[in-house]
């Protein structure tokens, strides 16, 4: 019960340190701040800019299965490559790449626990040289329609939420769950009309799941954190909250550290449901 139930998709600092250059290995950082890979980072990593280079803007969706195979090319990934992934924030947006490698039906993905802030706590070396890759072919073998949730998946969600067959988190904080706090300054491009939650969402803030130290809690301290607001392993969830990073974090947590078979990842998130003409509201706590 002290165990993860999937503990080979993390690995710590140590052995990054170890095997992180490796053949086979290919280190990825994802960050919020894309300055920060240029200023340091592990060596032997490729940055990836979750914005320019996932995202399709002339759709507002991400790109497609030819568009990421080379992607995955370009950084010297191939099909039984071990990608390990890592960034700022406690992995946000390194989470929101594994939920994306593996839509994409990558088989060998991890994370770095506690991700670039542990690596540099520990003060371990980091470099600005770019790593030498080669050209390796890839293929994507599949699409796993079954990890990811759109809006219309969630309007008749929220009917399985209502009849106990199914739990909603929003991940956001209490003052964006409630409808408090409807924009954030520091985020200005992820604006809504409309303050609130889904009907029938529960409020675990994402920070709940990691240590000071970005790493993730304990198994039974994480499974006692969601069953006490409803969220087990027998119910379809479904995660969100704003543009889908932070989610992304709680979908990695439900699905590979407790295992619940049933989680998909709502990356439409608030930005879109609370822009959404005809879709549901509730504010409050």
């Amino acid at each position: 019960m002290d165990t993860y139930a999937h503990p080979e998709t993390l690995v710590d600092t140590a052995w990054v340190a170890e095997h992180g250059r490796d053949p086979g290995v290919r280190l990825v950082e994802v960050d919020e701040d894309v300055l920060l890979y240029a200023q340091g980072h592990v060596a032997g990593a490729v940055k990836l800019d979750w914005h320019t280079e996932l995202q399709r803007p002339d759709v507002r969706d991400f790109v497609d299965a030819q568009g990421f195979a080379k992607l995955m090319e370009a950084k010297g990934i191939s099909n039984d490559t071990t990608v390990v992934l890592y960034g700022d924030k406690s992995n946000w947006w390194a989470a929101y790449a594994f939920w994306f490698f593996k839509y994409n039906g990558h088989a060998d993905v991890r994370l770095m626990d506690g991700g670039r802030q542990k690596w540099v706590a520990e003060g371990r070396p980091m470099v600005r040289e770019l790593p030498e890759l080669e050209h390796n072919r890839y293929r994507v073998p599949y699409r796993d329609a079954s990890i990811r949730a759109y809006a219309a998946d969630v309007m008749q969600h929220i009917l399985r939420v209502r009849d106990g067959r199914g739990a909603m988190v929003d991940v956001r904080s209490p003052e964006e769950y409630s409808g408090e706090k409807l924009h954030m300054p520091e985020y200005p491009q992820e604006g809504a009309l409309r303050g609130g939650h889904v009907p029938g969402a529960v409020n675990v803030p994402w920070a709940r799941a990691v240590r000071e130290d970005g790493t993730f809690q304990p198994a039974q301290v994480l499974r006692d954190l969601y069953a006490d607001v409803g969220v087990t392993p027998d119910r379809d969830v479904v995660t969100y909250c704003r543009i889908a990073e932070r989610s992304s974090h709680t979908w990695f947590v439900l699905k590979y550290l407790l295992g619940f078979e049933k989680v998909r990842n709502y990356d439409g998130s608030w930005t879109e449901w609370g822009n959404l003409v005809g879709a549901p509201i509730e504010q409050g706590t």
